[in-house]
């Protein structure tokens, strides 16, 4: 039976809330685990199959256990599905799932108080939270005139199979990040496409080493730290050039376009006002982080976003964001994870947590 309260609740069962209950089990804090989904895996299992491990972006180890060997050609909703799953037995983590949080709300005005969590299955009562679900059920579908008029399929990033649906149509793509490039090289290799995005896209030449990620990685921190949105690694790395990407360069796939000034019932108006018909417009427009249900707690600023310190909510220190802006990459959400529970030890409610677990 789960204590009431218990010292911790994570939200989300991904790679930062599986890092998180790594660390809480480690120091013996008392945690539940809370997972809107129908079994392990997190995003990874809504990932479309072509997307395989020889082309997803690096993946890390969870913290303590290794990844088995992979198979390049296995797809990686499969492969991060099966891992995260042994992770969870092996560590014999208690995942409550599936559960849906649907608000968290502070019990008084005492700042050293409970937070109360409300699910579909009842409430919890806890010390501390630590948010991790991520952005996935949160795909961003940007307003544009004309949009409700188009006659063909619109579809999102989040709700994309494989090309082979596709075939014999043009499809638009519009998106300047990984995900629409990616998209790009395996869409047109079976049919025609279009590229839109809103800037001219930045591609780097150069190896991205450990330098240029941490430099991007700031400036990602700076932001949250301001109260601003986040905004993704990607927009300050740019776009790192592939032999794949490379050959999609070659075919005109990424022969990328100003985007269009209005969509109309048979396609989209380019900005030299010529029409460009179309069968399929797909979003490769990004994602926005899932944190609705921390509403009550008023946290959001004048810029629209969270100001952070570090995982903290620099307004409300009992409530943690992992896989939040710059914690978003997978080294990312690890490393938040680790320091999200070194900061609650800190917290005056916590004087009496246990001492950590010695394993063997």
């Amino acid at each position: 039976m789960i204590p009431d309260p218990t010292d911790v609740v994570v939200i989300g069962a991904g790679q930062a809330g599986l890092s998180a209950a790594y660390h809480l089990q480690r120091r013996g804090l008392s945690f539940a685990v809370l997972d809107a989904e129908e079994g392990p895996g997190g995003a990874w299992r809504h990932r479309w199959k072509s997307l395989r491990m020889a082309t997803v972006n690096g993946i890390s180890d969870l913290p303590g256990i290794a990844k088995p060997e992979v198979d390049p050609a296995e797809p990686s909703s499969e492969f991060l599905t099966r891992y995260f799953a042994g992770y969870e037995a092996e560590l014999g983590l208690a995942v409550h799932r599936p559960v849906k949080v649907r608000a968290v709300r502070r019990e008084d005005s005492n700042p050293a108080g409970r937070l109360r969590i409300e699910t579909s299955d009842g409430d919890w009562r806890a010390k501390a939270l630590i948010n991790a679900t991520g952005t996935w059920t949160r795909p961003f579908w940007p307003i544009y005139p004309g949009r409700s008029s188009f006659r063909g399929r619109q579809l999102h990033v989040a709700d994309y199979v494989s090309a082979d649906e596709f075939r014999g149509r043009h499809v638009i793509v519009v998106g300047g990040g990984i995900s629409a490039v990616g998209l790009l090289e395996e869409i047109s290799r079976v049919t025609s496409t279009s590229w839109f995005t809103r800037r001219e896209p930045v591609w780097r030449d150069e190896a991205f080493d450990a330098r240029a990620g941490h430099d991007a990685v700031a400036l990602v921190e700076e932001r949250v730290r301001m109260g601003l949105p986040p905004q993704s690694v990607v927009s300050v790395t740019g776009l790192i050039w592939t032999p794949a990407l490379r050959a999609a360069k070659e075919r005109g796939a990424l022969d990328r376009q100003p985007m269009f000034t209005a969509i109309e019932p048979e396609g989209v108006r380019l900005a030299d006002g010529t029409l460009l018909k179309a069968d399929v417009i797909l979003w490769a427009t990004g994602f926005r982080a899932e944190l609705e249900h921390l509403a009550p707690l008023h946290l959001r600023g004048p810029g629209g976003g969270i100001a952070m310190d570090g995982t903290q909510v620099a307004a409300e220190p009992r409530v943690h964001l992992v896989g939040y802006g710059p914690s978003s990459s997978t080294i990312g959400a690890n490393r938040a994870g680790r320091a999200a529970v070194a900061a609650i030890l800190k917290l005056p409610a916590m004087a009496t947590a246990a001492e950590p677990v010695t394993w063997g």
